[in-house]
């Protein structure tokens, strides 16, 4: 993830959207884990999500754009999204908003975590802006309704660059365009259509096709056959996650969202709120998410540091989070890996 770089600083902006459920415990957990890692970061703290209705009456306001664009740079813990009612989902306004096109979700194993399969190592690169997720939806009558799948040319042809791009820099071999072109002629068809274009640019990256039925059963069977993969914003939301199931579940599933002028660092995972304010959430995809975000921002010895010690952690397995199969709580789990590092 080797953009919008800031060279040459000995303190950083970064924008710290808190979140809500968990989110403001695990934020306080990795800024409490990149301090003692010696990185020195001026956080702007922002918050989102339900809690904000309540005071401010949306759940994204203004301020926490604007400071985005400012910094150029966020580290975002979880937010809700309500399912079949209430507000419109945080995380797409902001992708529209600042225009995050790039969805990077790296999957592989981490040595500690059991899981059926010991060499998973794929990427999914997800479009970020349109598809399903633009939200056009009406009411036809009171047993009916649609939605608009939406797929253009600019977003499709960008993502697949973006996707190139990625497996050039990160010497991966192959990109495989996800699709359902056999069913969605039109719309799958043309996602295709572009990747096929701007896979001629690069003759060095093997480029394949699959269909995403057939590319879950496979992922299933056989997730070291695939390297990068690049999909339409529904595919991708969906195989991002499956593929996180694979190397131990969302709690240790880092992404990021990528744009021309901004990036968001966030986890996959959900805001948890069964479990909020117990002390008992696991940062581990959260303090991924900033290690690569450390990466970004050219301190890569911290980012390295915090790797090892984090990765130290797991493999060794005497204080872990529950879902990771231990009885520590967040902060035992945190003071390890400062421990550690």
């Amino acid at each position: 993830m080797e953009y919008n770089k800031v060279r040459g600083k000995n303190m950083h902006n970064i924008t710290l959207i808190e979140g809500d459920g968990i989110g403001p415990e695990i934020a306080d957990a990795v800024v409490k884990i990149i301090d003692a890692a010696g990185v020195k970061i001026n956080w702007d703290r922002q918050s989102a999500g339900l809690d904000v209705i309540e005071k401010e009456g949306i759940p994204l306001p203004d301020r926490v754009i604007e400071s985005i664009k400012k910094n150029k740079i966020a580290l975002k813990a979880p937010v809700t999204t309500p399912i079949g009612k209430g507000f419109r989902s945080v995380n797409v306004q902001l992708r529209r908003e600042l225009d995050l096109y790039a969805n990077v979700r790296p999957c592989k194993n981490i040595d500690g975590i059991k899981t059926p399969f010991n060499d998973v190592d794929l990427v999914v690169i997800r479009e970020n802006t349109e598809d399903l997720y633009t939200g056009i939806e009406r009411k036809v009558d009171d047993d009916t309704a649609e939605g608009i799948k939406l797929i253009t040319r600019k977003a499709s042809t960008r993502i697949a660059e973006y996707a190139f791009n990625y497996a050039k820099k990160m010497n991966r071999k192959t990109v495989w365009a996800v699709s359902k072109a056999n069913i969605c002629k039109l719309t799958d068809g043309l996602f295709l259509e572009c990747a096929r274009e701007v896979s001629k640019k690069y003759p060095n990256i093997e480029y394949k096709e699959i269909l995403v039925d057939a590319l879950c059963m496979q992922l299933v069977q056989n997730p070291s056959k695939f390297d990068v993969l690049v999909l339409p914003n529904l595919y991708g939301d969906i195989v991002s996650d499956l593929t996180a199931g694979l190397i131990g579940g969302l709690g240790v599933a880092q992404g990021a969202n990528i744009g021309l002028e901004a990036s968001v660092y966030e986890p996959v995972h959900g805001s948890a709120p069964d479990i909020k304010g117990q002390n008992l959430a696991n940062p581990s995809a959260l303090l991924m998410c900033a290690i690569e975000m450390l990466k970004n921002i050219d301190e890569l010895e911290a980012a390295k540091n915090l790797e090892k010690a984090l990765f130290k952690t797991i493999k060794e397995g005497r204080i872990l989070t529950r879902d990771l199969g231990g009885s520590s709580t967040t902060i035992e789990f945190s003071d390890e890996i400062i421990r550690n590092l």
